[in-house]
Parts: structure tokens; sequence; C-alpha cells
């Protein structure tokens, strides 16, 4: 175990975690109703946005910036995208968790189950 791995006791609980997320962005949020909800969704464009950019950052892909990110940077931006697509889930319906372990059930029925394709 690294020494940076949380322990049982201090991992957050993610289903709170997201309800408190939402929470505190609903409660601060400048843009309310309808277009709320849209900027919302469109945060996960901007947070995939950043996970390519790491990933070209990584690899050095661009001659001006050479290696400018980690691979531990990588993972940071796709947990940011799956934290952004729950909270996104969560502005959507207060059943989040069974909302997504359904469909959860659903794709991994039908990716690995060879009777299902």
């Amino acid at each position: 175990m690294s020494d940076h791995a949380p322990t049982p006791a201090s991992t957050p609980d993610l289903w709170k975690s997201v309800d408190a997320l939402w929470t505190w962005l609903e409660t601060d949020q400048p843009v309310s109703g309808r277009e709320g909800l849209l900027l919302r969704m469109l945060k996960l464009s901007e947070e995939v946005g950043e996970v390519s950019e790491a990933v070209i950052g990584a690899i050095g892909q661009n001659p001006r910036k050479g290696v400018s990110h980690t691979w531990e940077d990588v993972q940071g931006e796709l947990c940011d995208v799956v934290i952004t697509a729950l909270v996104a889930l969560r502005t959507l319906t207060p059943d989040t968790r069974e909302v997504f372990h359904r469909h959860l059930s659903r794709v991994t029925e039908r990716s690995l189950d060879p009777g299902a394709r």
C-alpha cells in the first residue's frame, strides 16, 4: 500500500460526495433553470478537453510546450470527467445511484455476455 492510499475510514462515500457537490453547485450557481442545466452538461466537454490536453502534454506532442504533463495528471483529469458526469447526472435525477447502476448493469451485460450481442 502506498503512502498516499486512503484508508477505508478516510475514503469519501462516492454518492454522498456527488450529492454534496451537487448541493454546493446548486446553492451558488450564477445561472439557473434550463440554461444552468445546459451549462452543467457543457462542463463535461471542458473536462474532456483537459484530458486531451494532459495526454498531449504527457507524450510531448506539442512542440512548443514539450512534456508538460504526467500520466498522473491524465488520471486526475479522467477523475474530473467522472465526477463532473456524476454531478451532471445528479442534476437530472435525484435517483443518480439507481440510474447509474442500472445503466452500468446493461452495459456490462451487453459487453461481457457473448449471448447478448
